[in-house]
């Protein structure tokens, strides 16, 4: 019986430095070298890899494009291994919407699943502590309101902050690490599409309003009210800045008749 001429395709050499990249990934990944520590220096890793130099460059370029390392030419100490973080998650969320592989509305829809689960497990799992972070940037915000320069980068800032001690209050690091990269990917798109086209002090009235309604619901533990809050903000912040033809997928997650 011949062979199915479908059954194999041809394979693509792998270039040493990819080897050598993937080599560096693993390790980083699997925690043998953690956040703050170092790779040995260039010269070292050729020895290591047995390698020429220029492979160990390409693949040290690799690791540093994709945020987990960072290479200084030259540098005695070997590069620093960054490891994963959500600064890795949001820039490909970014390059995404910029690409219009997703679109901004998908973007915000996904933000509202993850705020809404996030809202919901915090007002279940929360402790002290978690709704003392919480109170403290709704100050913050007040505060920052109320300033008659009203800083809406620093504004921005604690309104992440808020959503971050609720996403870790709901006791899930993913979630956690997810929400916190999809609020960065939405807020640097949305800013550029509203700056100096939206009323700043009003915004911010209504935003702390709504970060009061939420944390009330998280403290007395009414779990759907949470929830539902978190989807109706951000439809009410973000619908008329989407794509027309995704708008109507906010409006549904709004509604989620499964609560």
């Amino acid at each position: 019986m011949a062979p199915d001429d479908d059954l194999f395709r041809p394979v693509k050499p792998v270039r040493a430095y990819q080897r050598v990249a993937q080599q560096i990934e693993e390790r980083i990944l699997s925690g043998d070298l953690p956040p703050g520590s170092r790779l040995p220096a260039e010269r070292e890793l050729v020895v290591r890899f047995d390698v020429g130099r220029s492979t160990v460059r390409e693949a040290l370029r690799v690791l540093q494009s994709a945020g987990l390392i960072r290479s200084r030419p030259g540098d005695p100490l070997g590069a620093e291994v960054l490891g994963v973080s959500p600064d890795n998650l949001s820039q490909a969320l970014s390059r995404l919407t910029r690409s219009r592989i997703a679109s901004l509305g998908e973007l915000v829809q996904f933000r509202m699943v993850l705020d809404a689960e996030s809202n919901r497990l915090a007002a279940r799992l929360h402790t002290p502590d978690d709704l003392a972070r919480m109170r403290e940037q709704i100050d913050r915000m007040e505060r920052l309101g109320e300033s008659s320069t009203g800083n809406l980068h620093a504004f921005s800032e604690a309104d992440a902050l808020f959503h971050r001690a609720i996403a870790e209050a709901s006791g899930n690091s993913l979630l956690g690490l997810c929400a916190r990269a999809v609020h960065e990917a939405v807020v640097g798109v949305i800013e550029e599409k509203i700056a100096g086209a939206t009323d700043a002090a009003a915004w911010m009235e209504r935003s702390i309003t709504h970060h009061r309604q939420v944390l009330d619901a998280i403290t007395s533990g009414d779990a759907p009210r949470a929830a539902r809050l978190g989807r109706e903000a951000l439809y009410e912040y973000y619908a008329d800045h989407v794509e027309p033809e995704t708008r109507r997928l906010l409006a549904a997650a709004v509604e989620n008749p499964s609560e």
